[in-house]
């Protein structure tokens, strides 16, 4: 159909009809339930904070949920609204690797992180578990990639994973049930703007 001039009534009701009988079928064609492994990644702003409302709609619904935050220091403001019996917060990070500057000291932050998300993986009451920046974690090479996809597939069958993070390699996208990519349009960083509380962090 043209764009050139506007749907009537009758067009507009017509394509609808045909949309919606497309989406009842795709409706219908999906059986299967389990749970998925999730990859946010891009260079744009907004991986960390997509997985966190995931993690707030989980809480919501009474899920248990788990979060380890890979490379950052301090748990995220998110943490203490959600804080309570269904959800475990741990942040394993020493902080931006450019100021840690002690590649050791990251990789062994990284293996507890990674040991510990592990007994989450094994635990089937863990509905949901947030990984956040293990794509940097990888693309740093301070986990074995191999290694990190074995423990991803042999998570609980009906537990969410998502991992958040720039640089997401293409084993992880391989693996991943749902990739998105957020990309950098425009940022106010670079137009020389501080990171503002709510915002960034």
């Amino acid at each position: 159909m043209s764009s050139s001039r506007p749907q009537t009534d009758d067009e507009h009701r017509e394509a609808m009809q045909a949309l919606q009988a497309e989406m009842d079928a795709k409706i219908g064609a999906a059986k299967e339930k389990r749970g998925l492994i999730i990859v946010h990644t891009g260079d744009g702003k907004g991986k960390s904070t997509a997985a966190f409302g995931m993690l707030t709609r989980s809480v919501a619904h009474g899920r248990r949920c788990a979060v380890i935050q890979f490379i950052k220091s301090g748990a995220d403001a998110v943490e203490r609204v959600l804080r309570g019996p269904k959800l475990e917060w741990h942040s394993v990070g020493g902080g931006f690797t450019w100021n840690t500057q002690d590649r050791a000291a990251d990789v062994a932050r990284c293996r507890e992180g990674w040991e510990l998300a592990k007994t989450f993986f094994a635990n089937p009451e863990i509905d949901f578990v947030l990984l956040d920046e293990l794509n940097v974690v990888l693309a740093y090479d301070y986990l074995p990639k191999d290694e990190v996809i074995v423990g991803l597939k042999a998570k609980a069958p009906m537990q969410h994973v998502v991992i958040t993070g720039r640089g997401a390699p293409p084993e992880l996208i391989e693996a991943a049930d749902l990739v998105t990519e957020m990309r950098e349009i425009k940022h106010p960083f670079g137009a020389g703007v501080k990171a503002q509380v709510g915002i960034e962090f």
